[in-house]
């Protein structure tokens, strides 16, 4: 359960990441990497965030919190503030990190320390918001490197990278099962994808990966790591792009099983058994 305050950053009150969620997958953008990619907030332990810029120059980001929604089709779309609603708004409020701002010179690594200051009402339930980390722009750099435009303007084009990962605190007794319908193959000339029903009971997110075989073959025909469905969403469609040859060798019998984060065990959350044509 989470506690009802959490009054400093202190260190014995934070673990690594490695700790928290091990193996901890790593996500890029730019030249930002960041691990890990997801973080669980359930017991009165916090957690901490590792960036590293693989870049050749030092670059600043800026730490901030998002909220965001999942659509039927899995994306996410952002919340704006005056939209959020009490159990969005509650995230915000009880989430607590720490530097909001990093210049980080390359190849060294920084910490984000994450701590939870949940109310003492708090209801069970799960609670979510996304951590965004994108760059500041060197101003310099942008004043000496203007385009010139046909009307005779200049001005300077420069990519704000940012990588977003979600932060999730859990609070009570809390469980979710889901099941798999109607698996299925679609193709729009040279593009492919494997398509299929995902339905969420429960009052938790399911997270996992999705893996797809054909009886007497040792290897999996697909691997799809990283799919979820979140509590706002009681069903969503999941799409993977497939390769031509993936795509043939799906034809037939298949098994589809969707298996929960290996580094929390990797059981099967659900399984179906299709036929795709």
């Amino acid at each position: 359960m989470v506690p009802n305050a959490l009054r400093r950053f202190c260190a014995p009150i934070f673990i690594t990441a490695a700790l928290l969620l091990a193996p901890a997958p790593a996500v890029a953008s730019g030249d930002l990497l960041v691990a890990p990619t997801r973080i669980i907030l359930d017991g009165a332990r916090g957690a901490e965030i590792v960036l590293n810029n693989v870049g050749d120059a030092p670059a600043t980001y800026r730490v901030s919190l998002e909220l965001k929604r999942m659509q039927a089709d899995g994306s996410l779309e952002e919340v704006v503030p005056e939209l959020a609603t009490p159990a969005e708004r509650a995230m915000i409020d009880m989430l607590v990190y720490s530097p909001r701002r990093v210049t980080l010179p390359p190849n060294q690594p920084q910490t984000i320390r994450i701590g939870v200051r949940a109310p003492a009402d708090l209801p069970d339930g799960e609670y979510r918001a996304h951590m965004l980390f994108r760059a500041v722009p060197d101003a310099i750099a942008v004043a000496a490197a203007p385009t010139e435009v046909a009307s005779g303007v200049a001005i300077a084009l420069t990519p704000i990278y940012g990588v977003t990962i979600p932060i999730i605190v859990r609070q009570g007794s809390l469980s979710a099962s889901a099941a798999i319908a109607n698996p299925r193959l679609e193709s729009d000339g040279d593009e492919h994808r494997l398509m299929f029903d995902l339905t969420r009971a429960g009052n938790r997110s399911v997270y996992g990966e999705v893996i797809v075989s054909r009886q007497g073959v040792a290897q999996p025909i697909l691997v799809a790591r990283g799919i979820a469905i979140y509590p706002e969403r009681d069903a969503r469609v999941v799409t993977l792009p497939l390769s031509a040859e993936q795509a043939a060798a799906l034809h037939g019998p298949v098994t589809v099983r969707y298996i929960e984060d290996r580094s929390r065990g990797g059981a099967t959350i659900a399984e179906v058994s299709a036929v795709l044509r």
